[in-house]
């Protein structure tokens, strides 16, 4: 623990202007980022008596080795300098709030020739319209659901749309009008397009247009004596109100606005948005996080409850809408990052500096208030209800998460004689058949729950044909290398004038490395630990058969108790390994047998294959082919495409290939070939399956 007045520096050396400043530890990293209008006075009470200051506060100032600073013009220019640090840096004491890819968004790819509504969690991609969050994903579904009877947009994937582009038959939702069966000419691909843009309109608030459309096409319909037309625009019409109804108007004069609430106490705090388009609540979302109490944020007199909500306003809105105007930057069409209102339960200190930040981002006057009466703070109420209820709920589960690690954590610690409880474990796995394919998996574990950000995969190349015991120490061997010279970099820069301060992918060594089989797993381990000089690392081995727990070059094995939390949390650890190996060996067997059979083709190289394989599917799809389709995949000519024709059919593939009339059997308009009526290519097929 360092003590911060070996670091600080002079007041009169810190400039009284605005700026943003870093704190970083002793190897240079950058652990955190914060901006201030006073730099001085920022600083300054971070050195204040210890006791003071907030728990989270007083360990990050401990931690720390140094601060540094920028100074900047405006408050605005500090904001997105610290935006900026905060997610290059990614500082272990800042609050993130990082976008949770669980919430589910309704996507449509705009930039596919027949665009496609679908259910979708992850980043954004560039040419995708998003609606949503969405709480449930059973929500989106059962809504388009709905919607497609009106808009009969195609919804399967890429692969189905060929299957049944090339057998010429539409799927079951083609034949129930629920899709236009774009896959068999039915519908032009513009016309396919104008449908899925009304589905877009619709969904981005454009209701009652929409309705008053088709009940004017109803009465027209009636009056013109077509009542058959007239009763299917009249099930339309109910079908887009049902789905209307399931999206409550809260707002009656239409406003756009995200009403965000808190709720905290001492160390943690639940937030919660509701994002309301055209006056209806159209998605919700939440995080909990850690509470990072500004330490000088009470210089102006507020009290605590309002100084630490004023301070997670800051930081929502600054992080939220940050990684918002991001995502609307890579996603085309998905509308302005920031809604016109933003209402807030309170103000945060240079709220005018963020409220031009925001308009900035938007392109418009953007109003970030506190709503006092009406439907507006009636809405507000409600947030913050869901938020307090979201707070109690994670703490009902993380109480006994938390009793049941520290009980695990603490008897690791004692039956394995450790110095200290190992809040961080990582453990490596093995994964092959039969020696091919040899990789390998690192998961990390972090105060007895997984920390998935960190998880590493390895393909072993030079130990792979000696076993496992060699394959796992080729894996310490690389993980510990890249640690030893991520700290050998942080020293070099921490001697210079200036830090990157970003750590590595390797910069924090594990307090227990456990590795999946008995002792000479381990010992091999434990040597290539030694080798590197790294000593401070514990390790054991967790055998499968009977649970043991093996330390390195020891006769017998540790016996834990099979009702214990130690033995539990081991393993969890060796069994999020096995399966984090096992779904990596998978993934690059599949594609070695799929490209198996274009081996030794003449002029086809990897990245061909992978084209090959992955526009048709598989071999047996790219068999059916003729050699037009092969040559119509990105990247492989005429040429090569007759070449791999003939290497998949064969002379006679070959002469079939090179005539000048079109091939039957591959023809759009032939019948699919019978499974079965031939007894060497369809049953060479059933024996690969």
């Amino acid at each position: 623990m360092a003590d911060p007045s070996t670091y600080r520096p002079a007041p009169r050396d810190i400039p009284d202007a605005p700026g943003v400043y870093r704190f970083r530890d002793a190897r240079g990293r950058v652990i955190y980022v914060g901006k201030a209008k006073s730099l001085r006075s920022r600083l300054g009470s971070y050195f204040a008596d210890l006791a003071g200051l907030h728990p989270r506060t007083r360990q990050m100032v401990t931690s720390a080795a140094g601060v540094d600073w920028t100074v900047v013009n405006t408050e605005v220019e500090a904001l997105q300098l610290e935006y900026t640090w905060i997610k290059e840096f990614d500082p272990r004491f800042n609050v993130r709030y990082r976008d949770d890819k669980s919430y589910p968004v309704l996507a449509v790819t705009m930039n596919e020739e027949f665009p496609r509504p679908h259910v979708y969690r992850g980043p954004r991609k560039k040419g995708v319209r998003y609606f949503g969050p969405y709480t449930h994903a059973w929500a989106i579904r059962e809504t388009l659901d709905l919607l497609l009877r009106v808009f009969p947009a195609r919804t399967c994937s890429n692969t189905v749309f060929r299957r049944h582009s090339q057998i010429g038959r539409p799927c079951l939702l083609g034949y129930i009008d629920k899709c236009s069966a774009p896959c068999v000419g039915r519908i032009s691909a513009e016309d396919h397009r104008t449908i899925v843009r009304d589905l877009c309109d619709f969904l981005g608030g454009n209701t009652d247009s929409m309705v008053r459309s088709l009940e004017r096409r109803m009465a027209q319909a009636s009056e013109e004596l077509d009542f058959e037309r007239a009763a299917r625009l009249r099930d339309d019409v109910a079908a887009l109100r049902k789905a209307m109804e399931k999206q409550a108007v809260v707002l009656g004069d239409g406003t756009d606005a995200d009403v965000v609430a808190f709720a905290h106490d001492e160390l943690q705090a639940a937030v919660q948005v509701f994002h309301v388009r055209g006056g209806r609540v159209r998605g919700q979302r939440g995080w909990v996080v850690d509470v990072d109490e500004d330490p000088s944020a009470g210089q102006h007199g507020e009290d605590t409850q309002e100084r630490v909500l004023a301070g997670l306003v800051d930081q929502f809105l600054t992080q939220f809408y940050g990684q918002q105007a991001e995502l609307a930057a890579d996603a085309d069409g998905s509308g302005p990052p920031v809604p016109k209102q933003v209402l807030v339960p309170a103000l945060p200190g240079d709220s005018d500096a963020l409220t031009a930040w925001l308009s900035e981002l938007r392109g418009s006057r953007v109003d970030v208030r506190v709503p006092r009466r009406g439907d507006k703070r009636t809405l507000a109420q409600t947030v913050q209800r869901n938020a307090a209820e979201a707070l109690a709920q994670h703490k009902l589960r993380r109480a006994g998460d938390l009793t049941a690690r520290s009980a695990a954590l603490s008897e690791l610690q004692e039956h394995l004689g450790l110095d200290t409880a190992p809040l961080r474990i990582e453990c490596v796995d093995i994964s092959h058949h039969q020696g091919s394919d040899v990789v390998a998996s690192l998961v990390v574990f972090e105060d007895g729950a997984p920390r998935k950000s960190e998880y590493k995969r390895f393909e072993i190349k030079e130990a792979a044909r000696h076993g496992d015991v060699a394959s796992i120490a080729e894996v310490v061997r690389r993980r510990f290398a890249r640690y030893m010279a991520d700290t050998a970099q942080a020293a070099r820069d921490s001697d210079g004038e200036q830090a990157s301060g970003k750590p590595g992918r390797f910069a924090y060594p594990p307090n227990l490395l456990v590795v999946d089989g008995a002792g000479p797993q381990a010992t091999a381990a434990a040597d290539a630990l030694a080798d590197l000089g790294v000593t401070d690392v514990a390790v054991v081995g967790l055998a499968k058969r009977l649970e043991e727990v093996w330390p390195p070059a020891e006769p017998d094995p540790v016996i834990l108790p099979r009702s214990s939390e130690s033995l539990y949390l081991l393993q969890r650890v060796r069994d999020e390994a096995h399966r984090f190996a096992v779904r990596y060996h998978r993934t690059k067997q599949s594609r070695r047998v799929a490209a198996s059979e274009l081996d030794g083709v003449p002029g086809l190289g990897q990245t061909r294959k992978t084209a090959l394989i992955k526009h048709f599917g598989s071999v047996k799809k790219l068999k059916q082919a003729g050699v037009d389709e092969i040559a119509a995949v990105r990247g492989v000519g005429r040429h090569t495409a007759r070449t791999v024709y003939t290497a998949l059919h064969g002379e006679a593939g070959d002469d079939v290939a090179n005539a000048s009339g079109a091939d039957t059997a591959h023809r759009p308009d032939a019948p699919p070939s019978d499974p079965g009526t031939d007894g060497t290519a369809n049953g060479q097929d059933r024996r690969e399956r």
